[in-house]
């Protein structure tokens, strides 16, 4: 899928991911891609990574308050070193980019991941955004969809 299909499945809401499927196609959920895309970029899908000199954990390389917010907004107390779990990483990740990517686009909600709430307004983040993109672009099935 094209990174333009990507964003206008993403500009026309969350209830085109409703609609029904033909059977035998997968899911096309730009979330997941992202998130796919990103557990490429920070770790290559490993769940035991530790980077940032042992300040970020897990598969997405997420910081403690990072954790914090995250597991906020789920309303749940998993303590940090959940973060190795990639399930609850991934639940953690989406809510955080869910609440303040809200309304953007997907290269910038990989820029919030990176640089935090306002990392896509940070032209520091923008190397990474190309990262993201590449992966995203590449056709390749993310980590969770290789069989």
């Amino acid at each position: 899928m094209e990174l333009l299909s990507l964003y206008a499945a993403l500009a026309v809401g969350w209830s085109v991911l409703l609609m029904p499927r033909t059977a035998g196609t997968p899911p096309e959920d730009p979330m997941d891609r992202l998130l796919d895309a990103i557990a490429v970029v920070e770790s290559r899908d490993n769940p035991g990574a530790v980077g940032d000199h042992g300040r970020a954990l897990g598969v997405y390389q997420i910081h403690r308050s990072y954790w914090a917010e995250g597991t906020g907004l789920l309303g749940v107390t998993w303590k940090y070193g959940d973060a190795r779990d990639p399930q609850k990483a991934r639940q953690v990740v989406r809510a955080y980019l869910s609440y303040y990517g809200r309304g953007k686009s997907l290269l910038d909600m990989a820029r919030i991941h990176n640089g935090g709430p306002r990392g896509c307004e940070k032209a520091a983040t923008l190397a990474y955004a190309r990262k993201i993109e590449q992966v995203l672009n590449s056709g390749e099935p993310g980590p969770r969809q290789v069989g």
